[in-house]
């Protein structure tokens, strides 16, 4: 099993990093953690280098904080990722997010989307999607820059799954699957080599914190949803996380 997004630099795991670290170990073969602000890079990085083969980091800005990173900072951002580039394994999480109404704003997160997909070309990285209320013109965007290597993180969009499958791009699955008939049903008719398991952890537990051995539930609901059994499941997601991100 492969947690491919989670966020383990969020002040939620500060007491007991390690200890989570080391449950996950005993569980899973690998963990991709997000950095979605480039203050949290350091301690991303430090992780990624303290374990070594088993934490893997994505990295960008994520949308929800446009309205605080100004030029000078996120410049200094892509040459900090251009810098670590063998350190970092995608791009991501980027795109829009229309919680932000002032459509000023959102015309900028989609100037720095269009940003962090050619800086994921450059990087020869695959690019994790957020878009939140906004499906619609994230993949508007991704197909007019012909983005090939996409993961659609907590995709939720129904409506748009024809254009995921057109495009042969990868959504990933949490928690929320439990909850959600939607996803459910999206799971139902997404090819599962094309779907990976993440828990967006600290967020989205069942029962308060949440952290990645929580795929464990997320490979159990998706083999319900496709009548197969755990472990083909579990082969073939982590096969399916290990190509995208071009894992050991």
């Amino acid at each position: 099993m492969i947690d491919v997004h989670c966020h383990l630099s969020q002040p939620d795991y500060q007491g007991d990093i390690d200890q989570v670290i080391e449950k996950c170990k005993q569980q899973l073969k690998a963990v991709i953690t997000c950095c979605a602000h480039p203050n949290d890079f350091d301690l991303t990085l430090q992780l990624v280098e303290k374990y070594r083969g088993f934490i893997f980091a994505t990295a960008s800005i994520h949308p929800i904080y446009i309205k605080e990173i100004d030029e000078k900072q996120k410049n200094g951002f892509f040459d900090l990722l251009k810098k670590n580039r063998n350190d970092v394994s995608g791009i991501g999480e980027t795109g829009l997010d229309f919680n932000i109404e002032e459509e000023k704003f959102r015309e900028k997160q989609k100037e720095l989307f269009v940003e962090f997909i050619e800086l994921s070309k450059d990087l020869s990285l695959p690019v994790i999607i957020h878009a939140r209320g906004a499906f619609k013109e994230a993949i508007e965007i991704l197909e007019n820059h012909n983005v090939k290597n996409v993961l659609m993180h907590f995709f939720s969009a129904k409506d748009l799954l024809e254009k995921v499958t057109r495009n042969d791009w990868y959504i990933s699955v949490n928690t929320a699957l439990l909850r959600s008939k939607k996803i459910t049903k999206i799971v139902r008719d997404m090819p599962l080599e094309k779907i990976l398991t993440e828990t967006d952890s600290p967020w989205l537990g069942l029962e308060g914190r949440n952290d990645p051995t929580a795929i464990k539930v997320v490979v159990e609901k998706i083999a319900e949803i496709k009548k197969m059994n755990f472990d083909d499941v579990d082969k073939i997601t982590t096969q399916n996380a290990t190509k995208l991100f071009n894992l050991p």
